[in-house]
């Protein structure tokens, strides 16, 4: 078994995997019972349409794997069949879930990908280009949330700690994220789609600085991740990109709507597209999370975000929903693919490079 393949199983090691979940419950109890009231839970009126609501917000999330799927399929040529990128979402989905949000699932998914039969070279290039699309839609649906939302609803006023014992506020935090996500999309534009191989000569450059120097090869692999990257995406006509665009899209809005539904079980909602904005702003905070999949960091700020929709006392019990409806799904669901995946991918040979990326 090649390096590669060792750190990368590594990542569903029993251990990665009871950590985030252990830190997210633990979490929750904490918050739970420091100031528990059993008054709130006893005045929740349980209608039919609460579990018709609770339904609505499973709905979501089958629409967001579902959009995932597609886009994978899209990307792949559908090379993939449906019940292969099932297999590959959700190992996705559980990488990112037990890697640290700083991190990410990227070098997992490059390997799924690879071992489903694809070439290393056109698995980076499927991978970067998904993170591209994730990026490109948050940086396009912001300006329009910011301009029907305003700033004066959209942030909340509570502090987030961070790291060397630091304060920032939640706007600050946002207009850090955001600034960084579209630089780091500008510039996947530009190498993709405008001058690959100028901007590996440019990275080149960059890394020839002395304290820079360490990591000059690993920029030289970056630069050819960009230029492969170029060749299988360059030429790909409008409808590929609007279909790509499109399952993106459904794929967010679809997760997002999972807390609308949740909040609109237990009690009425005045300004749905408030909760769905908020969660633009609340993801920035989650990527720069330093716990697997944003776990603990999620359950502490969701009441800051969502307090004033939910009925006192409740917050965090939502919260916990939320991420039972999210989160550990994927868990879940990812330690019971994984042990056929492997079967399945080591009983047929490894793909071999096309020439025409070497």
């Amino acid at each position: 078994m090649s390096n590669t393949q060792t750190r990368v199983l590594r990542i569903f090691k029993f251990h990665r995997v009871i950590i985030p979940v252990i830190l997210g419950l633990g979490v929750f109890l904490f918050l739970e019972f420091r100031d528990f009231n059993p008054e709130p839970y006893q005045n929740i009126n349980w209608k039919l349409s609460s579990y018709l609501w609770i339904f609505m917000a499973v709905l979501m999330m089958v629409t967001r794997d579902l959009a995932y799927m597609y886009r994978i399929r899209l990307l792949t040529d559908k090379q993939l069949s449906w019940r292969h990128s099932f297999d590959v979402i959700m190992l996705w989905e559980f990488a990112s879930s037990v890697t640290p949000s700083v991190v990410g699932g990227s070098a997992a998914a490059l390997y799924i990908v690879s071992k489903e039969g694809i070439s290393t070279g056109r698995s980076t290039a499927i991978v970067m280009i998904t993170a591209f699309l994730d990026e490109l839609f948050y940086i396009t649906t912001v300006p329009v949330v910011l301009l029907l939302a305003g700033t004066g609803s959209l942030f909340t006023n509570d502090k987030i700690p961070f790291f060397f014992d630091t304060q920032l506020g939640v706007q600050g935090a946002f207009v850090a994220g955001y600034i960084f996500i579209l630089i780091l999309t500008t510039i996947i534009i530009y190498g993709v789609f405008i001058k690959p191989r100028g901007f590996k000569w440019f990275l080149l450059w960059v890394f020839k600085i002395k304290f820079l120097r360490k990591w000059r090869s690993k920029a030289a692999e970056t630069g050819d991740d960009i230029i492969i990257t170029s060749k299988e995406m360059r030429g790909k006509p409008f409808i590929f990109w609007a279909r790509a665009y499109l399952s993106t899209f459904l794929s967010w809005t679809g997760r997002f709507w999972v807390v609308n539904f949740l909040i609109l079980s237990i009690t009425p909602v005045g300004d749905h597209f408030l909760i769905w904005a908020r969660q633009l702003i609340m993801w920035v905070i989650m990527l720069i999370s330093p716990t697997p999949g944003s776990s603990g960091v999620a359950e502490i700020i969701f009441p800051s975000f969502f307090g004033d929709f939910i009925p006192l006392g409740l917050a965090v019990a939502v919260a916990l929903t939320w991420r039972m409806l999210s989160y550990y799904p994927y868990i879940i669901i990812g330690a019971i693919v994984l042990p056929n995946w492997i079967r399945r991918v080591y009983s047929k040979p490894h793909p071999q490079n096309d020439p025409k990326e070497n």
